[in-house]
Protein backbone atom coordinates (compact mmCIF):
# COMPACT_ATOMS: atom_id res chain seq x y z
CA UNK A 1 0.00 0.00 0.00
CA UNK A 2 1.21 3.51 -1.07
CA UNK A 3 1.09 5.90 1.85
CA UNK A 4 1.33 9.95 0.58
CA UNK A 5 2.95 11.69 3.53
CA UNK A 6 3.11 15.14 2.62
CA UNK A 7 1.35 18.17 0.99
CA UNK A 8 3.60 18.30 -1.90
CA UNK A 9 2.55 14.92 -3.00
CA UNK A 10 -1.03 15.03 -2.19
CA UNK A 11 -1.05 18.13 -3.99
CA UNK A 12 0.99 16.50 -7.10
CA UNK A 13 -1.97 14.04 -7.50
CA UNK A 14 -5.06 16.53 -7.22
CA UNK A 15 -3.83 19.72 -8.17
CA UNK A 16 -4.98 22.85 -6.75
CA UNK A 17 -8.64 24.29 -6.52
CA UNK A 18 -9.64 27.06 -8.74
CA UNK A 19 -12.59 28.71 -10.48
CA UNK A 20 -15.82 27.79 -8.34
CA UNK A 21 -13.84 25.50 -5.99
CA UNK A 22 -12.73 28.89 -4.99
CA UNK A 23 -14.70 31.51 -5.11
CA UNK A 24 -17.67 30.53 -3.37
CA UNK A 25 -16.33 30.08 -0.75
CA UNK A 26 -17.05 33.37 1.61
CA UNK A 27 -16.56 34.70 5.21
CA UNK A 28 -20.03 35.55 5.80
CA UNK A 29 -23.26 34.35 4.80
CA UNK A 30 -24.85 35.66 2.06
CA UNK A 31 -28.46 36.21 0.96
CA UNK A 32 -28.48 32.63 -1.00
CA UNK A 33 -26.15 30.98 1.96
CA UNK A 34 -28.61 32.74 4.22
CA UNK A 35 -32.20 30.81 2.38
CA UNK A 36 -30.03 27.57 2.60
CA UNK A 37 -29.94 27.20 6.06
CA UNK A 38 -33.38 28.31 6.36
CA UNK A 39 -34.75 25.94 4.52
CA UNK A 40 -32.68 23.50 6.33
CA UNK A 41 -33.87 20.69 8.59
CA UNK A 42 -31.03 18.93 9.14
CA UNK A 43 -27.41 19.58 10.16
CA UNK A 44 -24.13 17.82 11.26
CA UNK A 45 -21.83 19.26 13.63
CA UNK A 46 -17.94 18.53 13.78
CA UNK A 47 -16.05 18.96 16.86
CA UNK A 48 -13.02 18.28 18.28
CA UNK A 49 -11.65 17.97 21.60
CA UNK A 50 -9.03 16.02 24.26
CA UNK A 51 -11.33 12.86 23.80
CA UNK A 52 -11.50 12.99 20.29
CA UNK A 53 -13.75 13.94 17.48
CA UNK A 54 -17.32 14.01 17.45
CA UNK A 55 -19.97 13.89 14.41
CA UNK A 56 -23.51 15.10 16.18
CA UNK A 57 -26.56 15.53 13.91
CA UNK A 58 -29.22 18.17 14.62
CA UNK A 59 -32.59 18.08 13.16
CA UNK A 60 -36.12 19.84 13.66
CA UNK A 61 -38.43 21.78 11.25
CA UNK A 62 -36.65 24.10 8.36
CA UNK A 63 -35.70 27.00 10.05
CA UNK A 64 -34.56 25.81 13.34
CA UNK A 65 -31.05 26.89 12.95
CA UNK A 66 -31.07 30.74 13.61
CA UNK A 67 -29.31 33.50 11.12
CA UNK A 68 -28.81 36.25 13.50
CA UNK A 69 -26.82 38.23 11.03
CA UNK A 70 -24.24 37.34 8.05
CA UNK A 71 -21.74 36.09 10.78
CA UNK A 72 -23.62 34.57 13.56
CA UNK A 73 -25.90 31.07 13.42
CA UNK A 74 -27.75 29.82 17.00
CA UNK A 75 -28.50 26.56 16.89
CA UNK A 76 -30.86 25.24 19.88
CA UNK A 77 -29.57 21.69 21.96
CA UNK A 78 -32.57 19.81 22.06
CA UNK A 79 -32.87 17.35 24.40
CA UNK A 80 -30.91 14.01 23.64
CA UNK A 81 -28.83 11.35 25.16
CA UNK A 82 -26.94 13.47 27.84
CA UNK A 83 -23.33 12.76 26.54
CA UNK A 84 -22.81 15.87 25.05
CA UNK A 85 -20.14 14.71 23.53
CA UNK A 86 -19.96 18.12 21.51
CA UNK A 87 -20.21 19.99 24.12
CA UNK A 88 -17.65 18.71 26.17
CA UNK A 89 -15.18 19.22 22.76
CA UNK A 90 -16.24 23.19 22.57
CA UNK A 91 -15.68 24.23 25.88
CA UNK A 92 -12.61 22.92 25.40
CA UNK A 93 -11.59 23.93 21.81
CA UNK A 94 -14.36 26.40 20.15
CA UNK A 95 -13.37 24.95 16.49
CA UNK A 96 -16.83 23.69 14.82
CA UNK A 97 -17.69 22.70 11.35
CA UNK A 98 -21.40 22.28 9.71
CA UNK A 99 -23.26 20.23 7.13
CA UNK A 100 -26.45 21.51 5.94
CA UNK A 101 -28.81 19.56 4.03
CA UNK A 102 -32.03 20.03 2.63
CA UNK A 103 -33.87 17.06 1.49
CA UNK A 104 -34.08 16.74 -2.02
CA UNK A 105 -31.60 18.93 -2.86
CA UNK A 106 -28.35 17.51 -3.39
CA UNK A 107 -25.38 20.26 -2.85
CA UNK A 108 -25.10 20.98 0.47
CA UNK A 109 -23.28 24.01 2.37
CA UNK A 110 -20.92 23.55 4.84
CA UNK A 111 -20.17 26.44 7.42
CA UNK A 112 -16.79 26.33 9.29
CA UNK A 113 -16.13 28.89 12.15
CA UNK A 114 -15.66 29.34 15.97
CA UNK A 115 -18.57 28.05 18.82
CA UNK A 116 -20.03 28.76 22.21
CA UNK A 117 -22.43 27.74 24.23
CA UNK A 118 -25.40 30.03 25.52
CA UNK A 119 -27.84 29.55 28.26
CA UNK A 120 -28.98 33.35 28.12
CA UNK A 121 -32.64 33.25 29.42
CA UNK A 122 -33.73 35.57 26.20
CA UNK A 123 -31.96 33.30 23.52
CA UNK A 124 -33.61 30.32 25.23
CA UNK A 125 -37.00 31.38 25.65
CA UNK A 126 -37.16 32.13 21.15
CA UNK A 127 -36.53 28.64 20.80
CA UNK A 128 -39.06 27.50 22.78
CA UNK A 129 -41.29 24.36 21.46
CA UNK A 130 -44.51 24.16 23.05
CA UNK A 131 -43.18 26.17 26.19
CA UNK A 132 -40.15 23.98 26.45
CA UNK A 133 -36.81 25.79 25.69
CA UNK A 134 -33.86 23.99 24.69
CA UNK A 135 -30.95 23.67 28.27
CA UNK A 136 -28.50 25.66 25.80
CA UNK A 137 -28.25 27.43 21.92
CA UNK A 138 -24.50 26.89 20.56
CA UNK A 139 -23.58 29.93 18.98
CA UNK A 140 -21.28 29.97 15.82
CA UNK A 141 -19.63 32.97 14.56
CA UNK A 142 -18.78 32.36 11.14
CA UNK A 143 -15.44 31.94 9.77
CA UNK A 144 -16.42 30.61 6.12
CA UNK A 145 -19.06 29.34 4.06
CA UNK A 146 -19.30 27.65 1.14
CA UNK A 147 -21.69 25.36 -0.58
CA UNK A 148 -20.81 22.05 -1.89
CA UNK A 149 -21.14 20.52 -5.46
CA UNK A 150 -23.90 17.37 -5.96
CA UNK A 151 -21.33 15.17 -6.85
CA UNK A 152 -21.85 13.02 -3.50
CA UNK A 153 -25.74 12.79 -3.28
CA UNK A 154 -25.73 12.37 -7.50
CA UNK A 155 -23.16 9.26 -6.74
CA UNK A 156 -25.54 7.97 -3.88
CA UNK A 157 -28.69 9.02 -5.03
CA UNK A 158 -29.76 9.02 -1.86
CA UNK A 159 -32.74 11.19 -2.28
CA UNK A 160 -34.08 8.82 -5.02
CA UNK A 161 -33.30 5.90 -2.18
CA UNK A 162 -34.60 7.24 0.62
CA UNK A 163 -37.84 7.66 -1.37
CA UNK A 164 -38.02 3.64 -1.76
CA UNK A 165 -38.47 3.25 2.00
CA UNK A 166 -35.89 1.66 4.68
CA UNK A 167 -33.50 -0.70 3.29
CA UNK A 168 -34.48 -4.54 3.96
CA UNK A 169 -32.41 -6.98 6.02
CA UNK A 170 -31.29 -3.96 8.56
CA UNK A 171 -31.39 -5.03 12.27
CA UNK A 172 -33.87 -2.54 14.14
CA UNK A 173 -32.71 -0.33 16.87
CA UNK A 174 -34.53 -2.99 19.50
CA UNK A 175 -31.99 -5.51 18.24
CA UNK A 176 -29.04 -3.53 17.96
CA UNK A 177 -29.78 -2.78 21.85
CA UNK A 178 -30.37 -6.07 22.61
CA UNK A 179 -27.14 -7.27 21.29
CA UNK A 180 -25.03 -4.64 23.34
CA UNK A 181 -26.60 -4.72 26.08
CA UNK A 182 -26.07 -8.74 26.80
CA UNK A 183 -30.40 -9.07 25.95
CA UNK A 184 -30.56 -6.88 29.58
CA UNK A 185 -32.67 -4.78 26.65
CA UNK A 186 -35.79 -6.84 25.09
CA UNK A 187 -35.49 -6.33 21.11
CA UNK A 188 -39.48 -6.37 20.94
CA UNK A 189 -40.21 -4.59 23.55
CA UNK A 190 -37.74 -1.94 23.15
CA UNK A 191 -39.34 -1.92 18.95
CA UNK A 192 -42.98 -1.60 20.53
CA UNK A 193 -42.45 1.30 22.39
CA UNK A 194 -39.56 3.40 21.32
CA UNK A 195 -42.53 5.47 18.21
CA UNK A 196 -44.49 6.96 21.90
CA UNK A 197 -41.04 7.52 23.98
CA UNK A 198 -39.11 9.39 21.08
CA UNK A 199 -41.81 11.36 20.50
CA UNK A 200 -42.64 12.32 24.05
CA UNK A 201 -39.18 13.23 24.38
CA UNK A 202 -38.41 15.16 21.07
CA UNK A 203 -38.32 18.51 22.73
Amino acid sequence: MTILRSIEELERIYGFPKGGAVFKEIPFLNAHYRAFIEASPFVVLASAGPGGLDCSPKGDMPGFVYVLDEKTLAIPDRLGNNRIDTMRNLIVDPRIALLFLVPGRSETLRVNGKAAISTEAQLLASFAVDGKPPRSVISVTVESAYVHCAKAFMRSKLWERAAQGEPPNLPSMGEIMALLSANSVDAASYDREAPARLKATLY
